[in-house]
């Protein structure tokens, strides 16, 4: 049966770990990815797709460092609104030129997306997302006093990096847009990078400086867009309790509390599938019908319920085998 879904591309779809990050590793990783897209799309789903994008920013960031006194720098959301573009056009350019050789012709659009956040939330009081580069201990101070940048010291790596808020998505800005599309039957590429956030003032929308979470926004976009299935893919085939320990267990087809009671648990990182699991949780709780968690390479197996964690209201529902 054909459903809506929408797609997840985590951040390894784009750039690998040891890659520099050139415009060819980038455009063979996404190539991938889309032979994944367009294997959904020839079997009769509609697919709005998502990704990530910090490598790039963090790129777009360092360039705007080296860069400083010959070009000013940009602040945080133009810089996603521009990786939210060139990634977008890679993705849109590959799925377009893979449907066309399989003789399945659709508009594809990538679109600049905002996503509403709070100015009350709770996360601008208390930053914990890290971007940019590292610094000496001497030069964050120096940032810190200049630039009002809140600065923390990742012992793991030696260094101190700029965090900033993580608020939590309220909606997409772009959504009536992006149904329109969906009904013309394009294929659509949408919040990028988890969107770019904004804030209302007297009606009027203003970018801030923060990043939401890919995957939660993605949960918002799947919900904005009434997708029956929102599949996050990410660099493992399942979910697992006690991951990487004698003791792992990896999760098939589970319900929704069973979700939520692990989760509860604390068995989920937050900085790896503790995003991932929330949004999948909240999708259901939002009125979506199936959440998935998955490989890329998984991702059409998975959908047929061969592969992946699946989780549903009750556990049931789906084929899962």
């Amino acid at each position: 049966m054909s459903k809506r879904i929408v797609i997840a591309f985590g951040g390894n779809a784009i750039l690998q770990s040891k890659q520099k990050g050139t415009a060819e590793e980038q455009r063979a990783n996404v190539h991938t990815a889309c032979m994944a897209v367009a294997n959904l799309v020839e079997a009769g789903n509609q697919v709005i797709v998502t990704h990530g994008n910090g490598p790039q920013v963090g790129a777009v960031l360092l360039q705007n460092e080296i860069a400083k006194e010959q070009v000013p720098a940009m602040p945080l959301d133009m810089c996603g609104a521009a990786t939210q573009g060139q990634i977008g056009y890679m993705i849109q350019q590959s799925l377009t030129n893979i449907l066309t050789e399989r003789a399945l012709p659709r508009p594809v659009v990538s679109l600049v997306t905002q996503v509403l956040v709070d100015e009350n939330d709770a996360a601008f009081k208390h930053p914990t997302k890290p971007i940019g580069s590292f610094y000496t201990a001497e030069e964050a101070a120096r940032f810190s006093a200049e630039k009002g940048w809140v600065m923390r010291e990742d012992k793991a790596r030696g260094g101190w990096r700029r965090v900033v808020p993580s608020p939590d998505p309220i909606r997409i800005v772009e959504r009536a847009a992006i149904r329109s599309l969906l009904d013309a039957e394009a294929l659509v590429i949408s919040s990028g990078g988890g969107g770019i956030p904004v804030v209302e003032r007297a009606g009027k929308l203003y970018g801030v400086e923060a990043v939401i979470d890919k995957d939660l926004a993605g949960e918002r976009l799947a919900c904005d867009v009434e997708a029956d299935t929102l599949m996050i893919l990410t660099d493992v085939s399942e979910v697992a309790l006690n991951f990487n320990t004698p003791d792992q267990v990896n999760l098939r087809c589970i319900a929704l509390s069973e979700a939520k009671r692990y989760y509860g648990e604390g068995h989920f990182k937050a900085g790896s599938m503790g995003p991932k699991m929330l949004a999948a949780i909240r999708f259901l709780e939002d009125g979506g019908e199936r959440s998935i968690i998955t490989s890329l390479e998984m991702a059409g197996k998975a959908v047929q319920g061969l592969a992946g964690t699946i989780i549903t209201r009750t556990g049931e529902g789906y084929p899962c085998q």
